[in-house]
């Protein structure tokens, strides 16, 4: 290994007067009391413009806004889509009904299932309390705070083929 020439020596001074300790502790208490590096002047020129600003996407307000790939929305608007799973939920309570669509969930997350027709029944019109209607209406609720939400990229209403208003297809992310 041969050593530096004064030349050479110069240099690698400037250069390492510039360099700063990645912790905020001090290494050398000596170091804190030598004067600060001259500023390296730069070469006129270009100068380029700043970064743009970082875009923040805002998560899709419900599962219904949001957002999938043109091929997904178009097989699912013309039900060329077979679902991996389906639950169907008529004729049972809320509470089991809230169960089953948790379980059901799990278990399509486990098999790497994309795609869950839930069929709920018509949601009734008109002021609550109605009998009939509750778990359709309850359901995106139910989903927005499952504790699979993060798992499920959109919710979408049925193709009449597997069940139309009564229905549900719940898009699941990939593993």
């Amino acid at each position: 290994m041969r050593s530096l020439s004064a030349e050479e020596a110069a240099l690698w001074a400037k250069v390492t007067a510039t360099i700063r300790p990645l912790s905020r502790d001090l290494l050398d208490p000596e170091a804190a009391e030598a004067p600060p590096p001259a500023p390296i002047a730069k070469s006129p020129g270009r100068v380029p413009p700043p970064p743009p600003p970082p875009v923040e996407r805002k998560r899709p307000e419900t599962l219904q806004q949001a957002t999938l790939d043109g091929s997904w929305d178009r097989r699912l608007r013309t039900g060329r889509l077979e679902p991996d799973r389906v639950l169907d939920l008529h004729g049972h309570t809320l509470d089991w009904a809230w169960q089953a669509i948790d379980r059901t969930l799990e278990r399509s997350i486990a098999a790497g299932d994309r795609v869950l027709l839930l069929i709920t029944g018509h949601e009734r019109k008109g002021d609550p309390p109605l009998e009939r209607g509750r778990i359709r209406a309850a359901v995106h609720d139910w989903l927005a705070v499952s504790r699979h939400a993060s798992r499920i990229a959109a919710v979408r209403g049925a193709h009449r083929r597997h069940g139309g208003g009564g229905s549900l297809y719940i898009i699941l992310r990939k593993s």
